[in-house]
């Protein structure tokens, strides 16, 4: 990221981090912290770069003013593959949390290729992180399903919108990891039916739909979707090119590009990944009448989970927040979008740049 891409809201800071001794490579960027100290995950993947992070960022930025938090926006990324050996993975997590340690303005939480226990390294590190297990007086929110339980919420009042019964709809998942097999799961005890799910090595999809509990345990027994009995097994790209009422991707960014957005036979987008869908292909898609909700609205069920366990709330607390934050901020978006004649992630942008914009007017911000 170049000076070219910073705005009025931010980065407020940008680390590189370097340790050749245990191998962390590492950067955080600190979006805004006019609403508060910054709540974002630490992702682990061997291809990160500094752009994803500061996109990310921007988003958790949107995200938790979005929801309502007393929480700015910030994301870390560290170079490494997450399926190392636990205690190289152990060694990492604690370098990097130590590197973090005197950046007050930023709590660490699990992202995709980090977990609770990682967040237990980091804690017992630094004292400061959230998505920590249950032992350790955390509400664990991959566990518990925080963000797949808000993405059904979302998808409730998008499919109201777009005159498209849940009950019975047919739901692909792009990604079927701890966010995509929960969001199964709680799309499934509405009504819906599961008819594909992928990860990186497959897509299975069977078109009278998969039986969710027996694919979380194919899951978690095999370590894929791939070879599912009963259902057939593809590539792991011909989950776009399946036919269904709602789309959930929940992997990596861009997985909805220009190149691909064609292919996509869905009424519905509900993101369960940041960034999951471009702008470009946003636009495409609206352009077929396809309503895409806004990532931040969506999936800031983890985030709502996290800010709760920070404060000291329950589990039962956590849930209850986001049923009622999603849902109002989902009906507001769609209002907007509708009065306003805009698509939902322009009403979404305008609505958190409004709250963090606000949040700046009355704080001593950027000290």
């Amino acid at each position: 990221m170049s000076f070219e891409h910073a705005d009025a809201l931010g980065p407020d800071l940008v680390i590189h981090i370097h340790r050749p001794a245990v191998g962390l490579r590492a950067i955080l960027v600190v979006d805004n912290v006019a609403c508060g100290p910054a709540i974002g995950g630490c992702r682990m993947a061997p291809d990160v770069t500094l752009a994803e992070c500061f996109r990310l960022a921007r988003a958790m930025t949107f995200k938790n003013a979005a929801a309502g938090l007393a929480h700015g926006g910030g994301k870390s990324v560290i170079a490494a593959d997450p399926r190392m050996p636990a205690a190289e993975k152990e060694r990492l997590i604690r370098a990097f949390a130590r590197a973090i340690g005197d950046v007050r303005d930023y709590i660490v939480g699990p992202d995709m290729g980090t977990d609770e226990r990682c967040m237990a390294h980091a804690h017992d590190e630094i004292g400061r992180a959230v998505g920590l297990p249950a032992e350790l007086g955390g509400i664990p929110l991959d566990e518990l399903g925080a963000t797949g339980f808000g993405l059904a919420i979302c998808a409730e009042e998008a499919h109201r919108a777009a005159g498209v019964a849940l009950d019975g709809a047919r739901v692909a998942i792009q990604g079927f990891g701890a966010v995509g097999r929960h969001a199964a799961r709680f799309l499934a005890e509405r009504g819906a039916r599961v008819v594909a799910a992928s990860d990186s090595a497959a897509c299975v999809s069977a078109p009278d739909g998969l039986d969710v509990e027996t694919l979380i345990a194919h899951k978690a027994r095999t370590g894929s979707v791939g070879g599912l009995s009963g259902a057939t097994t593809g590539a792991s790209e011909a989950v776009v090119d399946v036919d269904c009422e709602l789309w959930i991707p929940a992997a990596r960014p861009d997985a909805v590009r220009a190149d691909n957005v064609d292919r996509l036979r869905a009424k519905v987008i509900v993101p369960g990944a940041n960034i999951g869908v471009t702008d470009e292909a946003e636009r495409m898609l609206a352009a077929r009448g396809v309503l895409v909700m806004p990532d931040y609205i969506a999936n800031a069920g983890g985030v709502i989970c996290a800010a709760v366990e920070y404060h000291g709330g329950t589990r039962a607390q956590a849930f209850a927040t986001i049923e009622e934050r999603i849902r109002a901020n989902s009906l507001e978006v769609l209002a907007r979008a509708r009065e306003e004649n805009l698509r939902p992630r322009q009403a979404a942008d305008r609505m958190a740049r409004e709250r963090v914009e606000s949040a700046m007017q009355v704080r001593r911000f950027g000290h």
